[in-house]
């Protein structure tokens, strides 16, 4: 269904072409001097237009599938209450520190790295009068350095995205208080990914990754002990995030025949569209895999 989606709305957007009459020579010549110039937009990994296109997919404010149900899922195991401080590494446009805050209750610190993901979030909780409840903050995964012991508990969501993985593992683990627990999930290679395969080439150029900086689940695992976590869970949830991503674009589909897209729209469909069917063609063939872990900080022996 996915792909025929995405075929049906490459058609609708590829220029038709037009049979005009040639104008002479110096009318050209005009013209080129009086054109007005061309808009170069800035790039960014979360354009405008992307976040909307993932509040329809995930819901208002996530960029993961699953959105509100997924968070609290993985959020509900650390046990969190009004007495909790929770690190949120992964905020995305804010719909997950929002849904913890306002469904379990705790005290949110939000942290990511992208303006325009940072900015949405901000808005989110403005709007939705979330108060001290949630706080929003940037951070560097090329320099972790976060306040030792601030938090109860860790919700990271995806962190270790184009950066050195074992230093944000160490941050995330130095600011976790004595006990507290680390729920954690990442998009794993299984073995290492050729950047020649044409799958993995374009996948990795939507995805903004480096194939050559996927880490094994195997090797998260490790790094977690070496950062001094105690991990009671390492799972596969490969099987659900895909279906989660599936039922996203089956409802956004099924609203598409009541609300066709703007051509510009479409183009951005089409990019996400291709994206995901190559996540998924990738993570059904085992050279991807979406993993989660729950870590305890050891509790220094006294």
């Amino acid at each position: 269904m996915l792909r025929s989606a995405v075929r049906l709305l490459s058609r609708r957007t590829r220029p038709q072409p037009q049979v005009l009459p040639v104008p002479p020579s110096h009318t050209r010549q005009a013209a080129a001097r009086t054109a007005a110039p061309v808009e170069v937009l800035p790039r960014t990994a979360w354009p405008a237009s992307r976040l909307a296109l993932a509040n329809q997919l995930w819901g208002q404010g996530f960029i993961i599938p699953g959105g509100e149900i997924e968070t609290l899922r993985l959020a509900r195991p650390l046990g969190l209450s009004a007495a909790s401080s929770l690190l949120m590494v992964g905020a995305g446009s804010g719909g997950p520190a929002t849904s913890v805050a306002r469904n379990l209750g705790a005290w949110v610190t939000a942290m990511d790295n992208d303006a325009s993901l940072l900015a949405a979030a901000r808005g989110l909780t403005n709007r939705l009068q979330m108060g001290k409840k949630v706080t929003i903050k940037a951070w560097d995964p090329e320099n972790p350095v976060l306040p030792a012991k601030s938090h109860h508990h860790c919700l990271a969501l995806e962190p270790l995205h184009g950066s050195r993985p074992e230093p944000i593992l160490d941050g995330l683990a130095r600011a976790l208080r004595p006990g507290g627990q680390l729920v954690l999930t990442e998009l794993t290679a299984t073995t290492p990914l050729n950047p020649a395969d044409p799958a993995v080439s374009r996948w990795s150029a939507l995805e903004k990754r480096d194939p050559a900086n996927m880490v094994s689940g195997v090797s998260v695992t490790r790094m977690l002990g070496r950062v001094g976590l105690d991990v009671r869970i390492s799972e596969d949830i490969s099987d659900r995030h895909m279906e989660h991503a599936m039922l996203g674009w089956r409802i956004m589909l099924r609203d598409l025949r009541d609300q066709k897209p703007t051509p510009h729209e479409a183009l951005q469909l089409v990019a996400e569209a291709e994206l995901w069917l190559l996540r998924r063609r990738l993570i059904r063939d085992g050279r991807l895999r979406m993993m989660r872990w729950q870590a305890i900080s050891r509790v220094p022996i006294v």
